[in-house]
């Protein structure tokens, strides 16, 4: 509601309709409606302008010329159309009109609605996963087209590509774009077209058609055509309609053009690259051929110039030759000389080295008359410590002190008996004397007597 001040109930007819403009905007939102459109005019600005009745009632309506392009088809006089608009007032005249946004034939809305329910259901499904998307082939061998022979959409794509790639091949796939039955027919003939691939050589595909409304178009919103496209063996470019018109083909394909033609310049783009570069790099050849012939007929004019008649150059070979021959000479007089040099220096080395054999005579006949008299010294010296030595060693000789009476005496086991105490009487006893040895027995043992000049042991030979 709006509230008028009861201190100012007076307000001019521009704040009236500013008033009732705000008010209608708020109260009635954006709306979609549907009439028939007369009084159509369209001005010079690109604006459009017209009246939407029924046969009870009618309204002013203004298309603005960003809306007015966007149109998917061409807005005439008496046709039957949904407009969404939103209602206001024209403050300048106080005129009741409608602010239309979008404008789309009558029935269209259930079209659409089914159009963007299968679109949900199918990227459900994935099929409109980017990451799904292949790259087209930069050259491909050979394009196929999917379209209706007649249409118009195949003569933009042949033009267009004849323009662009004249010397790739094309195979049309025909199949009906419009119509009863035409879905099904597309999805056969893309099968066709993915099994045959290889046998024609075909490494992209464009399914392709001209503008149109929406019931035109609705062949390409079909869910066995989306599902073939994904499951086509090579890339499919959807060309369908133009900029402003959308299909579920355009989601499913692996690249969407806004036309035919722009399918087939997508599809032909490394080749339209490939002219410019050719071009370009043909000129580069043609600057390095010239700058090659260039540099060879330089070379040939200096060779030329360094050209000399035979004679000449023998000439210039003997003179070279004789002074080589010169230098050679000199030169083994140089080495010879050193050679001789050299060989006199050792000569001299070898005479002041020459062994001196007389005074090396004498002095080894001195020398072995100082090792003959050493010798005889030595074995002279070696002789009296020797018998100096014997006669030591006899004073020790035992035998000796046997020859002056005395003896050895053993007990039974051969050991030296010392003392008389260590062995009992009746014990065999052997007495080793200067010549030969007495077996004796112990008579008596005296242990405790001092030795006597005789022995402290009493003893009884023992015959033999």
């Amino acid at each position: 509601m709006i509230e008028v001040r009861s201190d100012n109930p007076v307000v001019a007819v521009s704040r009236l309709n500013r008033m009732a403009r705000e008010a209608l905007e708020v109260a009635l939102p954006a709306l979609w409606i549907n009439g028939e459109v007369s009084n159509l005019v369209r001005a010079a600005s690109g604006h459009v302008y017209f009246t939407l009745k029924d046969e009870r009632a009618q309204v002013r309506c203004t298309l603005w010329r960003s809306r007015a392009q966007l149109l998917p088809f061409r807005l005439e006089q008496g046709q039957e159309v949904e407009v969404r608009a939103q209602a206001t007032l024209y403050e300048a005249r106080g005129d009741f009109q409608l602010n239309v946004d979008a404008v789309r034939r009558a029935g269209v809305g259930n079209l659409y609605e089914a159009f963007l329910r299968l679109r949900a259901e199918l990227e459900r499904e994935g099929l409109f996963d980017p990451a799904a998307k292949r790259p087209l082939p930069r050259f491909p061998r050979a394009i196929g087209v999917i379209t209706s022979p007649q249409a118009a959409a195949l003569r933009d794509v042949l033009a267009a590509l004849a323009r662009r790639a004249p010397g790739i091949p094309v195979i049309l796939y025909p199949a009906p774009v419009q119509g009863e039955g035409a879905p099904g027919k597309l999805v056969e003939a893309l099968r066709q077209a993915s099994m045959r691939h290889a046998e024609d050589r075909v490494d992209v595909l464009l399914l392709v058609r001209g503008g149109g409304s929406i019931e035109d178009l609705w062949a390409f919103n079909d869910a066995g055509l989306a599902r073939q496209i994904r499951a086509c063996a090579v890339p499919v470019v959807s060309g369908v309609g133009h900029e402003h018109d959308f299909t579920i083909t355009d989601f499913a394909a692996d690249l969407r053009a806004a036309t035919p033609t722009a399918a087939a310049e997508f599809a032909s783009a490394g080749y339209a690259e490939l002219g410019p570069m050719l071009d370009g790099l043909a000129d580069a050849l043609e600057r390095a051929m010239r700058r090659t012939l260039e540099r060879a007929a330089q070379r040939v004019d200096r060779a030329q110039l360094r050209l000399l008649h035979p004679a000449e150059r023998i000439a210039r070979r003997r003179e070279r030759v004789e002074h080589l021959q010169l230098q050679l000479e000199a030169q083994i007089g140089h080495v010879r000389a050193q050679a001789l040099a050299r060989i006199d220096a050792l000569a001299w080395r070898l005479h002041a080295q020459r062994p001196q054999l007389a005074l090396a005579g004498s002095r080894l006949t001195a020398l072995a008359d100082r090792l003959s008299t050493a010798h005889r010294a030595r074995l002279h010296d070696a002789a009296r410590r020797v018998t100096t030595l014997a006669e030591a060693l006899s004073h020790l000789d035992p035998t000796r002190v046997l020859s002056r009476g005395y003896g050895i005496v053993r007990d039974a086991d051969g050991r030296v008996v010392r003392d008389a105490g260590q062995v009992a009487a009746g014990s065999a006893i052997s007495i080793a004397l200067s010549r030969g040895r007495l077996d004796a027995e112990v008579v008596a043992s005296h242990g405790a007597v001092p030795p006597s000049p005789t022995g402290d042991l009493s003893v009884r030979d023992k015959p033999d």
